[in-house]
């Protein structure tokens, strides 16, 4: 690239080796100041009522393995009363030790979210990943 200077001296034209960042920073500062106005509409918190799972009713394998959560916090296995401390035992005795196979969590509405979480923790602590969470199916419309 040559440049030619004011004085023409008959001197051959001499070459520029440093590139030319202005036009690139003037593209980043706009970009830069773009992003900044757009990130906060971004994350504007607008009130939504989501609806609720209509998800078609899955067919089961045999009898399921249900883990209740009373609103008392009380946990049950299938129908029997199940001391936290001994649920992994428990469940490897409705399961016949197979971890594999998916337990059916279902807990009443005033149960708190922590509970439910500790509950699903002392799941993954006995070596039970597959939990599926039960609901209650919506009326058809």
């Amino acid at each position: 690239m040559g440049i030619r200077t004011s004085r023409d001296d008959g001197e051959e034209l001499h070459e520029q080796h440093e590139i030319n960042v202005t036009p690139f920073i003037d593209v980043m500062l706009v970009l830069l100041i773009i992003f900044m106005v757009a990130a906060p509409l971004a994350t504007v918190d607008i009130p939504v009522d989501l609806p609720a799972s209509a998800a078609q009713r899955q067919p089961l394998d045999g009898d399921p393995v249900y883990l209740t959560v009373q609103a008392d916090r009380q946990l049950l296995v299938n129908e029997q009363r199940v001391a936290r401390d001994s649920l992994a035992a428990v469940l490897d005795g409705a399961t016949g030790g197979n971890r594999d196979e998916r337990i059916f969590l279902r807990a009443d509405t005033s149960v708190p979210y922590g509970e439910l979480m500790g509950t699903m923790n002392a799941l993954l602590d006995a070596g039970y990943t597959r939990v599926a969470l039960v609901g209650l199916e919506l009326p058809p419309e």
